[in-house]
């Protein structure tokens, strides 16, 4: 089972909205034991947007799954010594405080190996550890935007920001990465680590191809390209519903299936016709506008020409694919949270359903994590 990989590994979670907490989660699906720390007054998530009638919101209840979370108020002396007993004893620690607070806190690096010289420390950060921006504050939004992702994406006239959050949610893939990996040369050399992971580098890490095409040309375009919008046959359309539909034939068969299933053998050869290619797409958005989405799909898909409809996300659930794959679970635990789980499949076993997060007394911890 996945969740054999990290048993009996302790994680403290010392972070606050999107990446740690996702990343520290995507740890106990492997089976991890996470404990998150925060202050007295909660993580912010619990009330950013919409709360649910316990004054929690549905995004915290979904990245805080599987966890006991306690609260500790590291200005205190009382807090700083529960935590320094936590951290002798666990084998992961991630933090995303700006860079310095920790020290400031009475926890830097020699207290820590002090504490714990096995201890892999992963420091979730905006900008990294070092340079000119480290301690600039940001967000999504703000780290894309200097990655060159962001001009890169959406339509023509202007850029589109995307949802989720995809700094957010890369840094905390790369956090789970390379903490799997210090506990890999942990298992091989005793030793403990230091990781310092950037949720803007994270996202920068998957722009080769934007930087190398815009340093070619000279400038960033959007809706010029194949994968960006300029291609007839890799586009996003609107069907006569108002509902959308998107067509990815990049390969010729499927261009020409695609041809084929809709009458217009005469645009088989106009594939390879320059981009952007206006004219022709101009065209597929008139014949797009002649059909619901759902007609479209039960013409299409059957082609097989790399044809899907836009799922509005409260059809997702009832997809033939992941009702097959059991990977989306709504209302489990009575909280009405639809919850999707680690897509690794391990040994043909389905990733193992996610427990609500506990709140529990730091004394109570300290009892078991000895």
């Amino acid at each position: 089972m996945l969740a054999e990989c990290l048993a009996g590994t302790r994680v403290l979670d010392l972070t606050q909205y999107i990446p740690g907490p996702y990343a520290t989660q995507w740890l106990s699906d492997l089976g991890a034991e996470v404990v998150k720390v925060e202050p007295p007054a909660g993580d912010p998530m619990r009330s950013m947007g919409p709360v649910d009638a316990d004054g929690t919101t549905a995004f915290y209840k979904l990245a805080n799954r599987n966890k006991v979370v306690v609260r500790l108020d590291l200005k205190t002396a009382e807090g700083k010594a529960a935590l320094a007993k936590l951290l002798t004893v666990a084998d992961v620690l991630v933090e995303a405080y700006r860079p310095g607070v920790l020290d400031r806190l009475g926890f830097d690096a020699a207290e820590l190996a002090r504490l714990n010289p096995r201890l892999i420390q992963c420091s979730l950060s905006g900008y990294g550890q070092t340079g000119p921006h480290a301690l600039v504050a940001g967000h999504d939004l703000t780290y894309v935007a200097l990655t060159g992702g962001l001009a890169a994406s959406g339509i023509a006239a202007r850029p589109v920001m995307t949802f989720p959050p995809l700094a957010d949610h890369a840094g905390a893939m790369l956090a789970v990465q390379g903490i799997l990996a210090a506990l890999l040369r942990r298992g091989r050399t005793g030793k403990g680590a230091r990781l310092d992971i950037s949720l803007s580098e994270a996202a920068l890490s998957w722009m080769g191809g934007v930087l190398t095409t815009a340093h070619r040309r000279g400038e960033a375009r959007r809706e010029d390209d194949i994968i960006n919008g300029g291609a007839a046959f890799y586009r996003i359309y609107r069907a006569r519903d108002g509902r959308f539909v998107v067509l990815g034939a990049i390969e010729e068969k499927f261009w020409r299936a695609f041809c084929v299933a809709v009458g217009r053998e005469e645009w088989i050869h106009r594939q390879s016709e320059p981009m952007p290619q206006n004219e022709l797409i101009s065209e597929l958005e008139a014949l797009f506008l002649t059909r619901d989405r759902d007609a479209w799909a039960a013409l299409l898909c059957p082609a097989d020409c790399c044809f899907e409809p836009v799922l509005d996300p409260t059809e997702v659930a009832a997809h033939p694919q992941w009702q097959d794959r059991d990977l989306v679970r709504v209302g489990q635990d009575g909280d009405d949270i639809a919850e999707v789980l680690l897509p690794v499949f391990l040994d043909g076993a389905r990733p193992r359903h996610r427990r609500p997060f506990k709140e529990d007394h730091i004394q109570a911890v300290l009892a078991t994590w000895r």
